[in-house]
């Protein structure tokens, strides 16, 4: 499973023209799901995001949580995280997990984050043609894989 993490000051997903979720200071989270997810994972990640101290205190250290600061998360699924792009000129994403698998987990991953406290969650629609607007804030960029964090 991997998580894009990107610290905003807003964030907004549309579809069809009509704004479906939109929060202020805190994440934009694109999700990405393969095919050897399970909740494990997920929980794994969602607890990793809201720990993660990636917001200015007031001594400007980044030293504080999404928590921390009362933030609050977009969340939006994005199978192209999942892209396998070392051969040729077109990726592959036949490690993304099928919707049958990939809708559950996701749902499983919003949940926790809601259960751990963030203080207001949004999402997208999963499958969906969502057009996602970001105010980078920082711009603090993190990726976060579930791969690399079981090492």
């Amino acid at each position: 499973m991997k998580v894009v993490l990107q610290c905003c000051t807003s964030g907004s997903v549309t579809i069809d023209g009509e704004v479906k979720g939109s929060v202020g200071r805190g994440y934009v989270a694109l999700v990405g799901i393969t095919t050897r997810d399970t909740q494990a994972e997920a929980r794994l990640l969602a607890e990793k995001c809201v720990a993660l101290r990636v917001f200015a205190d007031d001594g400007g250290k980044l030293n504080l949580s999404v928590k921390d600061i009362a933030g609050e998360m977009l969340i939006i699924s994005n199978f192209t995280l999942c892209a396998d792009a070392r051969h040729g000129r077109r990726p592959s994403y036949i490690n993304a997990a099928r919707p049958e698998t990939a809708l559950p987990l996701y749902n499983y991953f919003v949940d926790c984050v809601k259960e751990l406290g963030v203080a207001k969650v949004e999402t997208g629609v999963f499958g969906a043609d969502m057009k996602v607007s970001i105010c980078n804030d920082g711009p603090i960029t993190i990726v976060l894989d579930t791969d690399e964090l079981t090492k």
